[in-house]
């Protein structure tokens, strides 16, 4: 029987199971608490490898059994197939590269850019209506990207809550129970689709419009392919950023000297941030591939058609790639960290991230001298599941 890594001990120190991993185990095969048999890659030079190699396929929609074929007996990999879509993240080259361009050419830096002074908009609103105390994650962190990704796509303000609940739902696909998870895939899609169509009768002046428009000028999106597409930028574009920014801030409350350097220098925020993502990211392991052949990554064969993870949070806690990588340092040159992945399959939405990030602490900062936890750490929980890697509240006093 093949146990999973993926349990209490995991939820509660990811850092310590995968320091295990990277000195016993760098390719460690498991299996998902959801009963499918998985290969975990820990190691930096591992999972930038992996990342980048032709033979570790994201093609699901052409092998539609590859997910099934890995249950063991007894195991339900259904929540999994419920949000494996038809994007440029579950796509191989050429598929890939004429998605990401035609998402590209909408989603530009120059309309990343043009959001900041709505991204320094939101967050100064949320942050007014807060009390001395109040819970990072639920009254900021979680509301502030999903209102940027839902403004930029143009998804109406009265359905923001009910995106956000789809997208924590679709997120942990592979911990729920499988039917829940399927009937949120299912009614985010129906949602989404109904929207394109709307937005097809109607022209605004928002992405999906911008991704309607071109799919209908160059035919190059399906339907399906342009729903899924947004699909992805919504969960992608909100899920990382929640976590972003509470990893971050619990980071600093539980280092003071870092967060007193933070304060007593602002100029450090843009090389804090890029620390935050590398020590704490807000992404746990990447989401699924599967070889096409026998596969050899750190001197461990992976036979053809068996599911891998990549582990981007163990990869940026690897030594042999960051000095003292255990220890948060704001002031630390940016590195190579992968907390955005690597190779074709890297975050598009990293720049608006970023910017996210750098508005939300600023203004955490400036607005909070006496920052700090309201409950005990040990009352702090992590979310269940293996993709995102974040809590499931964070309660602070402001003073």
């Amino acid at each position: 029987m093949i146990e999973t890594l993926f349990d209490e001990d995991y939820l509660r120190d990811p850092h310590s199971v995968f320091a295990r991993l990277r000195e016993e185990r760098p390719v460690y095969r498991t299996a998902t608490p959801q009963g499918v048999r998985v290969w975990v890659v820990s190691r930096y030079e591992d999972v930038k490898a992996a990342c980048t190699d032709p033979r570790l396929s994201k093609d699901f929609t052409n092998n539609p059994d590859m997910i099934k074929s890995n249950e063991l007996e007894g195991g339900d990999s259904s929540g999994y197939e419920a949000v494996v879509p038809h994007n440029m993240l579950f796509v191989d080259p050429p598929d890939h590269a004429r998605l990401r361009r035609l998402v590209g050419k909408v989603f530009t830096a120059g309309r990343v850019q043009a959001l900041r002074p709505r991204v320094e908009q939101i967050s100064a609103s949320l942050l007014d209506k807060v009390g001395p105390e109040f819970d990072l994650l639920h009254d900021y962190a979680v509301p502030l990207p999903a209102m940027v990704i839902g403004e930029l796509l143009g998804i109406p303000e009265n359905d923001w809550p009910q995106l956000i609940k789809w997208s924590n739902t679709t997120i942990e696909g592979a911990v729920l129970d499988p039917q829940v998870v399927v009937r949120a895939a299912t009614e985010f899609t129906t949602y989404l689709a109904e929207l394109c169509e709307a937005r097809r009768a109607a022209p605004a002046g928002d992405l999906l419009s911008a991704m309607v428009q071109a799919q209908d000028e160059e035919g190059a999106l399906s339907a399906r392919e342009l729903v899924d597409t947004a699909f992805l930028l919504t969960v992608a574009g909100h899920e990382t950023t929640v976590h972003l920014i509470c990893n971050g801030a619990l980071a600093l409350l539980r280092h003071p000297d870092q967060l007193a350097k933070l304060r007593a220098d602002p100029g450090l925020l843009p090389a804090a941030v890029e620390e935050f993502l590398r020590y704490d990211g807000p992404v746990s392991t990447s989401t699924l591939r599967f070889t096409k052949e026998p596969v050899t990554i750190g001197g461990t064969q992976i036979p053809a058609r068996q599911l891998v993870l990549v582990s981007f949070l163990s990869a940026n806690r690897d030594a042999a790639q960051f000095a003292d990588a255990d220890r948060l340092d704001v002031t630390r040159p940016p590195g190579q960290h992968v907390a955005f992945g690597h190779g074709i399959h890297y975050c598009l939405g990293a720049p608006l991230a970023r910017t996210e990030g750098a508005v939300a602490f600023r203004h955490l900062l400036e607005r909070f001298p006496g920052l700090r936890l309201a409950v005990p750490e040990e009352r702090l929980a992590w979310r269940p599941g293996l993709l995102m890697h974040g809590l499931t509240s964070l309660p602070i006093r402001t003073s």
